[in-house]
């Protein structure tokens, strides 16, 4: 079980979706986070740096860093956007 952190350009990214769709998404990345075997879901991202992992939901794409400090495992929400726009940087 993981616990669920969003980062502010998360929030953002959440805040510019349709409501509908918002929660749908966050309903996922819950729905995610209490998986013992998260990685199932995910796909692990290679010129975004180390830990980043792309959970596809629907159209749209969560990017996400998973900390293990200690005991505690945080799935971290760094972005939500559109698979169109995701990756461009």
């Amino acid at each position: 079980m993981h616990k669920v952190k969003y980062s502010e350009n998360s929030l953002k990214d959440l805040r510019r979706i349709e409501k509908k769709t918002a929660q749908r998404i966050i309903k996922k990345i819950h729905f995610f986070s209490q998986q013992k075997e998260i990685f199932k879901y995910a796909k692990p991202l290679i010129n975004f740096g180390k830990n980043k992992y792309r959970f596809r939901i629907g159209d749209y794409r969560a990017i996400c860093k998973i900390n293990k400090s200690g005991h505690i495992q945080i799935l971290m929400v760094l972005n939500i956007k559109h698979r169109k726009e995701i990756y461009l940087r």
